[in-house]
């Protein structure tokens, strides 16, 4: 008998095995060690940019786009809100995966969403699914609108992936996590920076060691236990670029 034979029997013993091998990968030293160094190797030659989703740039570990299929079917949202639009790979990940379930919508946002970008997301075949905003994240009128979207909907996932800065994301989730549903998740994107090696130089980026995603997923989670981080994804991902960064709200 093999596992991919659907008998309840079989199921069970795959699922068993799978919660084994995610488990002890949370204490493999070695494997995670050997997974960070990638990662590091990965960023210095721009590993992320060399993949798309239904035509478009999706600048992101292959790992999280695995990653975030599986949440958004299990989650089923109603409304995905992304922060961060770039060329629009994310949001037809996430757009496919809305279509697939028959339902939902998702809106970026961006500071700036260049013409070309906008042209070719909205004359896309999955458009009817998504909706733009060009403003910055945080500012009111945007996050007025955003609210307004989100108004009604039962089951809401956000991903926060702007602006890296610790001020600028601690200010992100003051703002957005409060949308996410119970069981649902807000994803918080570049985590990893915090990870990076001491001597590593972010050229033209305002963020590094010290002032990065995670140092503000953390100092958030202190006043915010209804949030917890779910290292069942990291764990089973172990290449990720959002260690830490995976925030499920269980209340």
């Amino acid at each position: 008998m093999t596992y991919l034979e659907t008998t309840p029997d079989a199921h069970a013993k795959y699922r068993a095995e799978k919660r084994s091998r995610i488990d002890a990968f949370a204490s493999d030293e070695e494997f995670r060690a050997l997974s960070n160094a990638w990662r590091v190797m990965a960023l210095q030659r721009k590993y992320m940019n060399n993949f798309s989703w239904l035509g478009r740039p999706l600048i992101q570990l292959p790992m999280d786009a695995m990653a975030m299929q599986e949440i958004i079917w299990a989650v089923k949202p109603d409304l995905i809100i992304e922060t961060g639009v770039a060329h629009g790979g994310s949001l037809m990940l996430s757009a496919s995966m809305l279509e697939l379930l028959g339902q939902g919508e998702v809106v970026g946002v961006d500071i700036e969403i260049r013409p070309h970008n906008r042209q070719a997301i909205e004359s896309h075949p999955l458009a009817k699914r998504i909706s733009l905003i060009e403003g910055s994240s945080v500012d009111p009128n945007v996050l007025a609108q955003v609210r307004s979207v989100a108004a009604g909907k039962e089951k809401v996932l956000v991903c926060l992936d702007s602006n890296h800065t610790h001020a600028h994301v601690l200010a992100e989730l003051q703002a957005y996590a409060g949308l996410v549903s119970v069981g649902s998740y807000c994803v918080v994107f570049d985590t990893f920076v915090e990870d990076m090696p001491q001597d590593y130089v972010w050229e033209e980026r305002p963020w590094g060691k010290g002032n990065s995603p995670k140092t503000a997923v953390w100092e958030w989670l202190k006043s915010n236990p209804e949030f917890e981080i779910d290292r069942s994804v990291e764990d089973r991902l172990l290449i990720t670029s959002a260690p830490d960064g995976f925030l499920r709200r269980k209340a």
